[in-house]
């Protein structure tokens, strides 16, 4: 395949030229452009600033002729180098035959694409294509936001790398793939992998990240959502950043969805179930728009299919002006003609007041295939700091609603359970007072919870190391405070069960 080129945007680098790719790939490692390299180079406030999409930093970190800083400049910074001194760092003929590099000027160089390194979770040295001034995606990226650009690596795409769910699998599904940071991903752990997007200049870049990241070749299918999959495909995991902004129409394809409100993530989770096999993940992040007179937590629950247990947090709620003007930011209204940039923020709120709508959630949906008769299906809003990756601790999320739904009260009883690593006590109450109102127990790990518990279930996580059954460690807390050991046995599962389910207590089995 050729270069691809869309109206406004530059060519694209071939993809039928692997070799090419391979031995570009080889040039960049020896000149240490990779993740650490750019952070030794660059030095820690230089590469917070890029990742800002703030390039004066780094452009003063770069004025040296070193091999590492030619190529900081060519393909981040997007600025012409002297053909000879690329010549001393890349396969400077090969490039330009590829498509990769162009000539500019009298004896320059340019980069036709941003390529951008990126650590693997194993350490891996990858590299993450996207259109020129779009290294970084989100909101106020360094680039212009035509139609088709797609960006790179933005907080939305390694939020969802990071709570994805990494055990081995058969075959797993990006859709929206954009730049291919989720399929590359998927890549480590996963035989087959199927990435789909409606622009094809995205699946053309994703082709190109995978070649320089050295990682296998995804089946790659153009579509939205899942209009490329046939209807009898299904796959162990399911992941997709997709175009969630609700906004009015669909002005930038790798942001806007297309459909009315949240229709277009609401689609998604509703056909992920009958697309996923037993026990398969499916992973999205979302917007929902919160209606005047209805509960959003009920309203994501309708999304739920039948057969899959879900769990959806909330991580964020902007009210319905601070969400627009984010998102205008992102196209750059706000720099441009100021009346224009009225008429486009009066459509937002006009959009919004016609649906009802009082503010926009975002977060996290998992749902997993399950064969249970009473699938699980948890909301919650959780707006506090976690610790990425999260993948294994949502994986162990629905373990444990597994252990629960299979132990009765009475089972639970004679289970044994360990407080799992880094969970502290704390103690809250007036200075001098005998007695604290109230224990917290919070972790340190994963998604740090913190619940209340009463005395008794301090007690009994504290002594909970696996050795004896939940029953006993009950029976021996009621002997030490003077309760009946029966009325204790009967009103404390409801608390196990509450730290089981939110990861302060582990089935030893």
């Amino acid at each position: 395949m050729g270069g691809v080129t869309d109206s406004g945007l530059a060519p694209l680098p071939a993809t039928d030229r692997p070799e090419v790719a391979a031995r570009l790939r080889d040039a960049l490692l020896a000149a240490s452009f990779t993740a650490d390299g750019l952070l030794d180079l660059l030095g820690a406030p230089a590469y917070a600033a890029l990742a800002r999409s703030e390039t004066v930093p780094a452009l003063r970190a770069t004025r040296g002729d070193t091999p590492l800083e030619t190529l900081v400049r060519l393909f981040l910074l997007q600025q012409p180098a002297p053909h000879a001194r690329v010549a001393a760092v890349l396969p400077v003929e090969e490039a330009l035959e590829g498509g990769w590099l162009l000539r500019v000027g009298g004896d320059e160089v340019a980069a036709t694409v941003d390529v951008r390194p990126y650590g693997g979770p194993g350490g891996e040295d990858w590299f993450i294509v996207s259109d020129l001034g779009c290294a970084v995606g989100g909101a106020g990226g360094i680039g212009r936001r035509d139609e088709a650009v797609v960006l790179g690596v933005g907080g939305a795409s390694m939020t969802l790398a990071g709570i994805t769910v990494r055990t081995p699998v058969a075959s797993a599904l990006d859709l929206g793939t954009g730049s291919g940071i989720q399929a590359l991903h998927a890549s480590q752990h996963a035989t087959r992998v199927t990435a789909t997007d409606v622009n094809p200049r995205a699946l053309h870049i994703t082709a190109l990240t995978l070649a320089l990241s050295g990682a296998p070749a995804a089946d790659l299918r153009e579509g939205s959502l899942f209009e490329p999959v046939r209807n009898d495909e299904t796959f162990d995991l399911i992941v997709s950043n997709p175009p969630f902004v609700i906004s009015p129409g669909a002005r930038l394809t790798y942001r806007d969805g297309g459909m009315g409100g949240d229709d277009l993530c609401r689609s998604l989770v509703q056909q992920a179930g009958e697309r996923l096999n037993e026990g398969g993940f499916a992973q999205f992040l979302a917007n929902w728009q919160h209606v005047a007179g209805e509960d959003w937590q009920d309203r994501l629950r309708s999304w739920v299919p039948r057969g899959c247990d879900a769990w959806i947090v909330q991580r964020e709620v902007q009210d319905i002006t601070q969400y627009a003007e984010l998102w205008l930011r992102d196209a750059g209204d706000h720099r441009g003609d100021p009346a224009e940039y009225q008429a486009r923020y009066d459509a937002w709120l006009d959009e919004f007041e016609a649906r009802k709508v009082k503010a926009i959630g975002f977060g996290w949906i998992t749902l997993r295939r399950t064969g249970a008769a009473e699938p699980s299906v948890t909301v919650e809003e959780w707006p506090h700091p976690v610790e990425q990756p999260l993948g294994e601790a949502i994986r162990a999320h629905f373990d444990r609603l597994d252990f629960l739904r299979e132990y009765d009260d009475a089972a639970l009883l004679e289970g044994h359970f360990r407080l799992v690593a880094e969970v502290v006590q704390e103690q809250v109450g007036l200075p001098g007072a005998e007695d604290p109102e109230h224990v917290v127990l919070r972790q340190h790990r994963g998604m740090r919870r913190a619940t209340k518990v009463d005395t008794i279930g301090a007690g009994f996580a504290g002594v909970c190391d696996g050795t004896l059954s939940a029953g006993r460690i009950l029976d021996a807390i009621a002997q030490l405070v003077g309760e009946d050991s029966v009325l204790l046995r009967d009103r404390t599962p409801a608390q196990i069960r509450l730290l089981v389910e939110q990861g302060f207590l582990e089935p030893v089995v």
